[in-house]
């Protein structure tokens, strides 16, 4: 998180609160319950609290039917609603590129008196890094390497999409076509969309910085009353198990690198894998993620991120260097191409018409709900995280200017990303003697990252930096994600007791482990899709929202009133005003500002 945090959502002087702001004498947590050390909303917080006990009791009790119970939710959500998260996630894309390419882009974050809080490289910096985390890291290589195709396993075949023989060179292609569409242009345009309508109304109509804020123009006042607790609530449940997600998998991954550099490459120790190795380490990661919360903004969550950058950017520069160079970046040509040339029909694919076909081990529809639903319903869990995350940097920039940002700057970061990754992969198995198929078809996805760096000199370190890079992630995530969670279940307020954060972090390590112990990566991607259900369903409702909130702010800016005010703050001087080209006021400054500029 970024310096923004503590300016985020407050109400700035001059002429967004005398125009834009809605009259409302309520403030953020100001009906909240402060005991035990606990700042905490009097009905969010409760609730979500009773429901996340009730699941860990009720997973637990399970016992070995709860992998069956999972296993069978996944399986009735993807048949049922996979077409549903289809078309919703078309839907957001095709939103935002309305509001940037309409004529509310020239619409300013924070009103047309707004200044850009952090200089555009800056700006781009951390929308790169948000662009990475735990997930990149588990499926760069792991998912080209799936979708490459194998004789060896049913399970590992080419996209349903795509018409090649497994274990070619246009199943390479394919493989890197189909991992771009998951990590590309859609999932930014769900991130974009929720920290834009975070951002605009926070930023600009001085609303808390929570999920209930949007939907002022429809709700009004009743935001602050359980339609907005309800709002928020499926927002905790969705960010808390999206998070849950991500942390499963990065521990499952850890788990794996230690064992493979410590153990079968290095012979220094044997270190068992599965799920009680992998609690363990759940519980002394989120015991430094918990120091982390400790030791602050500053102290913690800042340090590690920036060390987060200098891994990755290392080991990164790293595989460009020692890898097959050249290859990379034909892959990268090649698959953006393939990627681009099939975009509408990857985007719209379902699998209904013929979903019941065989395809290696799964049906179509089956091998969706494993892949493509399952990213969405991840997405879309993730969303409130980074989201809000983009709304505390965004201050100041236009909307087109937030959406083809947001939009294309974190999804080509990716795209370079798993070019040099998955491509290194691909480039072993094509023309460097292979290896890393049979190795994740023994030994599963997790071992897929770390057998690739095997095949490169100085394996062993490239291994211990990947597994440290996704242990900083863990912790950086269950640090930050803890901070959104709290935020929601305060009733919106910034500044919380410190054992609330903690207490959060500690949450998630137990929610991870548990869908760890009650069903593996089946649990996690349950879990994902499932809480993504109800929230996709908030989200569409968010365009509808986020429109009527544009539509007032641009009809305020084109008005009278607000042209007689302007009128008056030029007349007494030192502002300059900026136009667009329909001579609607994008920005207003003082004159001192500009000529320093």
């Amino acid at each position: 998180m970024s310096d923004a945090d503590e300016t985020t959502g407050e109400m700035s002087d001059g002429l967004q609160v005398e125009l834009f702001h809605p009259e409302s004498d309520r403030e953020p947590g100001d009906t909240n319950i402060q005991k035990f050390g606990f700042d905490i909303h009097p009905v969010v917080f409760p609730v979500a609290l009773v429901i996340i006990a009730a699941f860990i009791a009720l997973t637990i009790g399970l016992g070995d039917q709860a992998s069956s119970a999972y296993t069978a939710v996944f399986n009735f959500i993807n048949s049922t609603f996979g077409w549903f998260y289809i078309l919703a996630v078309n839907l957001f894309i095709g939103t935002i590129l309305y509001f940037a390419f309409s004529k509310y882009g020239n619409i300013r974050i924070g009103g047309v008196e707004a200044e850009k809080e952090f200089s555009d490289f800056s700006w781009m910096a951390m929308l790169f890094s948000a662009g990475m985390g735990i997930g990149l890291m588990f499926f760069s290589v792991a998912e080209p390497m799936w979708h490459f195709g194998s004789s060896a396993s049913d399970f590992m075949v080419v996209p349903p999409a795509f018409d090649a023989a497994g274990g070619t060179g246009a199943a390479a292609n394919a493989a890197m076509a189909q991992t771009f569409f998951h990590w590309g242009f859609h999932p930014w345009a769900i991130y974009g969309l929720v920290g834009l309508g975070l951002a605009f109304f926070s930023f600009n109509r001085g609303l808390p910085l929570t999920f209930r804020s949007i939907f002022w123009p429809l709700l009004g006042e009743r935001i602050y009353s359980w339609p907005g607790h309800l709002i928020d609530l499926v927002t905790v449940f969705a960010t808390l198990f999206g998070l849950a997600t991500s942390l499963g998998l990065g521990v499952a991954q850890v788990n794996t690198g230690l064992s493979f550099v410590l153990g079968d490459t290095l012979g220094l120790v044997s270190i068992p894998t599965g799920t009680i190795p992998q609690v363990l380490l759940i519980a002394g990661i989120t015991a430094i993620a918990t120091a982390s919360v400790a030791a602050g903004l500053d102290g913690g969550v800042k340090r590690l991120s920036t060390i987060n950058l200098y891994l990755m950017f290392a080991l990164l520069a790293f595989l460009l260097i020692v890898g097959p160079t050249v290859y990379i970046f034909g892959t990268l040509a090649d698959g953006l191409g393939t990627y681009l040339g099939n975009f509408m029909n990857l985007a719209f694919f379902t699998g209904t018409v013929g979903g019941a076909a065989a395809l290696g081990g799964y049906t179509v529809k089956g091998w969706m709900g494993s892949w493509t639903v399952f990213y969405w319903g991840w997405w879309i869990a993730w969303s409130p995280f980074v989201g809000m995350f983009i709304a505390r940097i965004s201050k100041g920039r236009t909307v087109r200017e937030f959406v083809l940002g947001v939009l294309f700057l974190p999804a080509l970061f990716s795209f370079l990303w798993l070019s040099t990754f998955g491509g290194s992969a691909l480039w072993v198995e094509l023309q460097g003697g292979g290896g890393i198929a049979s190795a994740v078809i023994n030994q599963g996805q997790t071992i897929a990252m770390f057998s690739m760096l095997s095949k490169f000199p100085l394996g062993a370190v490239s291994g211990l930096l990947a597994t440290l890079l996704v242990i900083t992630f863990f912790v950086t995530s269950s640090d930050s994600g803890s901070l959104v969670i709290d935020h929601l279940t305060s009733g919106g307020k910034h500044d919380v007791p410190k054992v609330q954060r903690i207490f959060w972090a500690v949450t998630e390590g137990a929610v991870a482990a548990v869908l760890l112990i009650g069903g593996g990566l089946t649990a996690l991607q349950t879990a994902a899709i499932t809480t993504g259900l109800p929230f996709a369903v908030v989200l569409c409702l968010m365009c509808y929202t986020v429109y009527l909130g544009l539509d007032n702010e641009y009809e305020i800016l084109e008005s009278e009133a607000f042209a007689e005010r302007i009128q008056d703050m030029t007349a007494e001087g030192d502002v300059d005003v900026v136009t667009a080209g329909d001579e609607m006021v994008t920005d207003v400054r003082d004159d001192d500002a500009t000529s320093s500029d």
